[in-house]
């Protein structure tokens, strides 16, 4: 589920206690619910995504396939789709998929959709090229099971296969800590009804060590925007 690194009208982050308290298994019925709002705000992909599209590009082979996790409206499967002979759409909204289904079919780009979990994927092992794996990581609600997360994008990887990873950071300007903590960020709906999304603000070192200890290789990462960017490849990648 896609969401910029910026704050909008729509949004509001606040640190609170009983964050834990919130229902852990409720991001899906979250997204549905405000998904059709949602998607009409994420529009245009994110910079860093297209300069990693674009990196990619170079080596692309005419039968990649693509993968758009937490694709959201698929704003970003849409960049990988000139270059790949697939692209799957993967988030864990149903209605999220509806809006992605209409974008496709607006601007005339193929993806195959899928409703999965992040933390187990549905898809082969050792098949996907590149992955954009973009503002999901941190609505899982288990440090267990955003490892989990990582561990299975490391699986579907192809041998010489690329992704990008990314989660919201404590360097971002709207929060006020150091270390990695579980919040929610209010999503406001037309008329003013609020809902809270849970979120787990990463710590910079924090996002790295949790690379590091997944199954993925780290090629490159930096903090942009306050959110935490990671270039990986997968755990059987060719020596480099």
């Amino acid at each position: 589920m896609p969401e910029g690194e910026d704050a909008s009208a729509n949004e509001r982050a606040t640190e609170r206690d009983d964050a834990a308290a919130l229902p852990r298994d409720s991001v899906r019925e979250t997204y549905d619910r405000i998904a059709t709002h949602f998607a009409s705000t994420r529009e245009y992909a994110w910079p860093e995504v297209d300069a990693f599209v674009e990196e990619w590009q170079a080596q692309a082979e005419p039968t990649a396939v693509g993968l758009d996790l937490g694709c959201g409206n698929c704003r970003h499967a849409e960049l990988l789709a000139p270059d790949c002979a697939t692209v799957i759409g993967l988030d864990v909204s149903r209605g999220l998929l509806e809006t992605a289904r209409e974008r496709s079919a607006e601007r005339e780009f193929p993806v195959a959709l899928c409703q999965g979990d992040a933390a187990s994927l549905p898809l082969a092992s050792n098949t996907v090229d590149v992955a954009v794996y973009v503002a999901t990581l941190h609505h899982l609600p288990t440090r267990a099971a955003r490892r989990a997360s990582l561990d299975d994008l490391a699986r579907v990887l192809a041998p010489d296969g690329r992704a990008l990873v990314s989660a919201w950071s404590t360097a971002h300007d709207r929060f006020d800590a150091e270390d990695g903590f579980d919040t929610t960020v209010e999503w406001t709906l037309p008329g003013g009804e609020p809902v809270d999304r849970f979120y787990h603000i990463y710590a910079p070192e924090e996002f790295e060590a949790d690379l590091e200890a997944s199954d993925l290789e780290i090629l490159e990462w930096e903090v942009s925007s306050g959110n935490c960017y990671a270039t990986v490849s997968g755990a059987q990648s060719p020596p480099k």
